[in-house]
């Protein structure tokens, strides 16, 4: 089968080309975000593979059907970027990654809390200027902190595991509690009051309409003062600006974010020689204590391993049986 890989790096190729090792799929490699202006790349695949920034609305959708695209095969486990209705509704296939490396999210989710806690990325900016001061750099014990965790699928259980081990009381809030995080010692609450007692909060959400903006002005009211947020869910389960008002008050102490609303146009790219355009994220850029990183949390070699091998596999069976090991399907009809 022929497929068009949309938003591809040269890790993407390298660990693809690995899993496909045999040969089955001719994978076309492409730059290119997947978008309106791009779609026709795609002419003459069967499938496309498409990563989160890719832009799969109706319009994508219908001219990928007219070219005989019959299937799409996320390189993640979100897929809200993807008009499923419409997929549906032209006969498209849609395919996902449902899990990879929970921990080299949850791992990466603990190193943001420990830098913010300890301000490590401004003593490595001081030290390399011969500045060895330490005023300013003043952390907490994290032994004996709350820390809540909104979501508690599998990445969010890790994260608590972690932070059990620091001594951590943990808190969590999720539509469906987990038996195995309650052996962990997580009293599950209900949003308000994690927000009122946590010192951390973690967000280890899906997006949905009913999380998006889930943190906006009056949730991050209800948080603790000097209290640290995180996110490396997705991006828009966060207001940013509500989040700027929040520090720029002082109401808000730190902010770690691996992921933003608006990162289709910036990450997973070298901006290094334009202008930030985006004027929300510059101001973000200027908060002491925010520490921002580029959609890299799952980048590691067992997870980019897993990603790779688990896409083929919705392709062979897609291809083996005309459906994909693991489907989406609308909500509505899940």
């Amino acid at each position: 089968m022929r497929v068009a890989v949309f938003s591809s790096k040269s890790y993407d190729r390298e660990f693809l080309a690995r899993a496909n090792a045999a040969g089955r799929h001719e994978l076309v490699f492409l730059d290119a975000r997947l978008d309106a202006a791009t779609v026709p790349a795609a002419l003459g695949a069967q499938a496309v593979c498409a990563f989160v920034n890719d832009r799969l609305d109706r319009e994508v959708l219908q001219r990928l059907q007219e070219m005989g695209v019959r299937l799409v095969a996320l390189r993640s486990a979100g897929f809200n970027h993807v008009d499923l209705e419409q997929a549906q509704a032209l006969g498209i296939a849609v395919a996902r990654v449902p899990e990879y490396s929970p921990y080299a999210v949850a791992e990466h989710t603990a190193a943001l809390v420990l830098s913010l806690d300890r301000k490590i990325h401004r003593a490595h900016a001081r030290v390399r200027e011969g500045n060895f001061a330490l005023e300013g750099l003043l952390g907490f014990d994290l032994h004996g902190r709350t820390v809540g965790v909104v979501g508690t699928g599998k990445i969010g259980e890790c994260f608590l595991r972690i932070m059990g081990g620091f001594g951590c009381r943990l808190l969590a809030t999720d539509p469906q509690p987990s038996e195995s995080c309650r052996q962990l010692g997580v009293r599950y609450v209900e949003l308000p009051q994690l927000l009122a007692d946590a010192d951390v909060v973690s967000l280890h959400c899906p997006l949905t309409p009913q999380t998006r903006h889930l943190i906006d002005a009056p949730a991050l009211a209800r948080m603790k003062r000097g209290a640290m947020l995180v996110n490396t869910s997705r991006g828009a389960v966060l207001d940013t600006r509500a989040v700027i008002g929040a520090l720029k008050s002082g109401h808000l102490g730190s902010l770690g974010i691996d992921v933003y609303e608006e990162e289709a146009d910036l990450f997973f790219r070298d901006l290094s020689g334009e202008v930030i355009r985006d004027d929300v994220f510059a101001r973000l850029l200027t908060f002491p204590n925010v520490l921002v990183t580029a959609h890299q949390a799952f980048f590691t070699e067992e997870a980019l391993t897993a990603i790779a091998q688990v896409t083929l596999r919705n392709l062979d069976a897609f291809e083996d049986r005309g459906q994909p090991e693991y489907p989406v399907t609308p909500a509505r009809l899940a």
